[in-house]
């Protein structure tokens, strides 16, 4: 019988766009042109500037696209420029590794200089959807979120990193060897830690960076014939799932239902600027704001009711930091009532540290709830001066599959993002390659279009 990694390997090698259901491509378009968005957004920020300053500074071979910039740089500074801009800004999807788009996107479309002979819309997608299903199934054999992310790693790295490498070894169709390699090799440069939630440190933004541009450098490695652990999965001393999830790990869920049960399909498209972790809490007040013509200034107490897990990691009232903010449950709620949004405007520093904030933050309260398990969403109640009592608890949050997002409403959250760096003319041209993506026959075409003349 193949081990893992062979059936992994086999996986990545042997997949064709055939494979594909036709509802998953579909999808794989949405969140294709909803990475871009974000990226082009994040290619705006100060933080992302010095970022390309660094690279600018080292120098290299211009072969690849930086988004939302004039530049061209090598395929691994690329990778990891854009997603820095992938990530920036929390706007990224959710439930691959975690923030899948934002390390497998950047990955593949950095290597595709590297490609021998053009590579087609298809061939992009099925790259894309492989480097989803591999950084998911690694996260699931950490445990799954909960798990591996509350033991300190962040997924987004320590799982994504393997996922990027997988999508970039499709891309340049490597053989089942050299993917193999690849995966092995991927596990060494796994990392990222959860440690910038205490201050609101920039670390998180590197993240799905580091993960792309170490997937891409896997991927080239293995190419070359140098070689990653076969038992890299399996071995008990030196393993990526006895080093990383030793009391949660879950091998089967590597293969399991392997090429029948597609991972990208439990993806989520972020309709605000926020942790995911905060976004049914928002749509809860949303929800009672709406339904009962609650005003602010009526407002005596928001109560929300999360698990322990959730506190820790959003329950944050720092705002001096946007990283910090992005985190914070508290503020998101508090946009949501103040602004009517907890969109990327809605994080501005005028927004954000407005007094006004601290007032309505200082009656937002967090209780833990003893019933709540580690994946469950929270509940919000509201109550008023008069003493009214109305709570509400959103199961599903905005986004997910289950309660996707409109197509209108996906773009017009693309096109105010792609918009604050690209002519509109720009935005639409790359809107509608991307929407018919299975039929473009170069996707250098959608490249051009990320370039900022």
């Amino acid at each position: 019988m193949a081990s893992t990694l062979e059936q992994l390997a086999a996986f990545i090698a042997d997949t064709d766009f055939e494979q594909l259901p036709p509802s998953l491509v579909e999808q794989a378009k949405r969140h294709l042109l909803d990475t871009l968005g974000a990226s082009l957004a994040g290619s705006d920020s100060p933080i992302w500037r010095e970022c390309l300053a660094l690279v600018l500074a080292e120098g290299g071979h211009q072969q690849a696209q930086v988004w939302g910039s004039s530049r061209q740089v090598n395929p691994r500074q690329a990778a990891w420029l854009n997603g820095v801009a992938a990530h920036m800004y929390e706007l990224d999807d959710t439930g691959g590794c975690d923030h899948s788009g934002a390390v497998v996107i950047p990955a593949i479309l950095a290597a595709l200089p590297l490609a021998t002979q053009p590579v087609d819309g298809q061939a992009l997608l099925v790259a894309m959807v492989i480097g989803y299903d591999v950084g998911r199934r690694v996260l699931e054999a950490c445990g799954g979120y909960s798990a591996h992310n509350g033991a300190g790693w962040h997924s987004t790295a320590s799982c994504g990193v393997f996922g990027a490498a997988a999508a970039v070894c499709s891309l340049l169709q490597l053989d089942r060897a050299q993917c193999a390699s690849a995966l092995g090799i991927a596990a060494s440069f796994s990392g990222g830690l959860w440690g910038f939630i205490h201050d609101g440190s920039h670390t998180k933004k590197l993240h799905a960076a580091r993960a792309a541009e170490s997937g891409v450098q896997a991927a080239l490695l293995a190419q070359r014939g140098i070689n990653g652990p076969s038992a890299v999965f399996e071995a008990k001393w030196g393993g990526f799932l006895q080093t990383l999830a030793p009391e949660t790990q879950q091998p089967d869920a590597l293969t399991a239902d392997l090429g029948t049960v597609w991972k990208l399909a439990r993806c989520s498209i972020k309709p605000y600027a926020a942790c995911r972790g905060t976004h049914s809490a928002i749509d809860a007040l949303g929800i009672l704001l709406t339904q009962h013509q609650v005003t602010v200034n009526n407002i005596e107490r928001i109560v929300v009711g999360l698990n322990p897990f959730l506190l820790e990691m959003c329950g944050g009232r720092e705002l001096q930091s946007l990283a910090s903010a992005q985190m914070s449950l508290p503020y998101a709620l508090a946009a949501r009532a103040l602004y009517g949004s907890a969109e990327l405007a809605s994080y501005d520093d005028a927004k954000r540290l407005h007094s006004q904030v601290d007032a309505l933050m200082a009656r937002i309260v967090l209780v833990i709830d003893e019933q709540q398990g580690r994946d469950d969403e929270p509940w919000v109640r509201i109550e008023t001066q008069q003493g009214d009592h109305w709570q509400q608890h959103v199961a599903i949050p905005s986004g997910a599959p289950a309660n996707p997002l409109s197509l209108e409403a996906l773009l017009a959250k693309y096109r105010s993002l792609a918009g604050r760096v690209l002519p509109l003319e720009q935005v639409e041209q790359l809107e509608a390659i991307c929407m018919e993506l299975d039929d473009v026959a170069d996707v250098r075409e959608v490249v051009a279009l990320l370039a900022r003349v």
